[in-house]
């Protein structure tokens, strides 16, 4: 299907050079540039050019506009805290001025290039809903992808007029999981006719991997970003610093980066959990689950963790909460186990699996079955068709 003379823009509203949310618009970008678009332009806060990601698009004629381009200091600081300060409610006269002055530098931009089509990736279900309405003013169409929701986090009561037109009037609003999508409806006591469901793309092929001796102890594996607020480890340290499970020949490796990392670090040691292991990131999701028998996540909220569906895929058991959607693809004591985000609930879910161990096996091995016949190996491609029909609108 061919595209003609069309100009695409992207705004990422990812806070960090690079996340899982990146990973849906980047990889669309190959099928996306096999068509005559004349022009696509990603828009983000910063762009840092020297991360691979980043250097991998400048290879595909992607044009980079940043958003607070002397975003440094002072400029960085203020804009964190306008991010902590709109995600707990408060209202901040000089941070407000901050947000909103990038904003209008889109706007003036999108009035000067005027794609015929803006794609709006937010890391939670609202923090890009400014950026989208800068589209709706200029009446240039819009797709919104949304990629978590959390349940105690909702929309400033003085934003929420303009943040329910914007979600109306969107070609397209993406969730990654139906609790996202319920729970944004229900935040804002509408249902979304023009909501619907697409899942990030998939490293991993559903294929179990050789199941780990297990001589020296079931070792698991907390894969994801050290941030308490969404990810929970502080929950599992405080479970682990029960007698029972320092007493079993069990530990934890934390794969990950983030500005909680010292902070936990240190509440291990004073709580004297002592097998639990930091490492850095790692690419390589294999070598992971070569080594490790499960999966532990006890997030505080998700939108679908592609963890989840990684580790599930390699046949490994997953123990984890039922934040966001992992409910959703996790069958409680089938192909995991799933609590609450709390030490006594999340705790019971570790003791159930506990008590499974002699079935880990064979569980991730149904794990893996189960995301071979519903998880679609590249959603990419139909986000990539859906923009192109999009503009082919036009």
């Amino acid at each position: 299907m061919k595209v003609k003379g069309k100009r695409l823009a992207i705004v990422t509203c990812c806070q960090d050079d690079w996340g899982g949310s990146e990973e849906l618009w980047s990889r669309s970008l190959t099928y996306l540039n096999k068509s005559d678009i004349e022009d696509i332009t990603l828009f983000k806060n910063k762009v840092n050019l020297n991360h691979p990601e980043f250097k991998k698009l400048q290879h595909e004629n992607i044009t980079f506009q940043e958003l607070n381009p002397n975003l440094k200091g002072l400029g960085r600081v203020l804009s964190k805290s306008r991010f902590l300060a709109r995600r707990f409610g408060a209202r901040l006269g000089l941070m407000e001025y901050y947000w909103d002055k990038t904003a209008l530098r889109l706007y003036k931009l999108l009035k000067t290039n005027r794609p015929h089509l803006v794609v709006i990736s937010q890391g939670i279900n609202f923090d890009g809903l400014v950026y989208a309405y800068q589209c709706l003013k200029l009446n240039i169409p819009y797709i919104i992808v949304a990629h978590k929701a959390v349940s105690f986090y909702w929309p400033n009561h003085e934003e929420r007029p303009y943040m329910k037109r914007t979600l109306l009037e969107a070609k397209q609003c993406f969730f990654v999981s139906k609790h996202n999508q319920n729970l944004t409806e229900e935040q804002f006591g509408m249902r979304l006719k023009n909501g619907s469901i697409i899942l990030n793309p998939v490293k991993t092929q559903p294929k179990p991997l050789p199941y780990p001796h297990t001589v020296d102890g079931l070792k698991l594996a907390c894969v994801g970003r050290l941030f308490v607020i969404d990810k929970g480890q502080d929950i599992l340290l405080r479970i682990l610093a029960q007698d029972k499970w320092r007493e079993r020949n069990i530990s934890v490796t934390f794969f990950g980066s983030g500005p909680d990392k010292e902070g936990l670090k240190e509440m291990a040691a004073l709580l004297n959990v002592n097998r639990v292991i930091f490492s850095e990131f790692t690419s390589d999701i294999h070598e992971i689950w070569s080594t490790h028998h499960a999966l532990i996540l006890p997030s505080r909220s998700e939108g679908l963790p592609l963890t989840v569906i990684e580790a599930m895929s390699l046949g490994r058991v997953v123990i984890a909460t039922n934040a966001g959607g992992t409910n959703e693809i996790v069958e409680n004591g089938v192909t995991g186990f799933i609590g609450d985000a709390s030490e006594k609930d999340f705790d019971e879910a570790m003791e159930a699996a506990w008590h499974n161990r002699g079935n880990w096996e064979s569980m991730g091995r149904a794990a893996a079955s189960h995301i071979d016949s519903t998880i679609p190996q590249h959603p990419e491609t139909e986000f990539a068709h859906f923009i192109m029909n999009t503009l082919n609108e036009r």
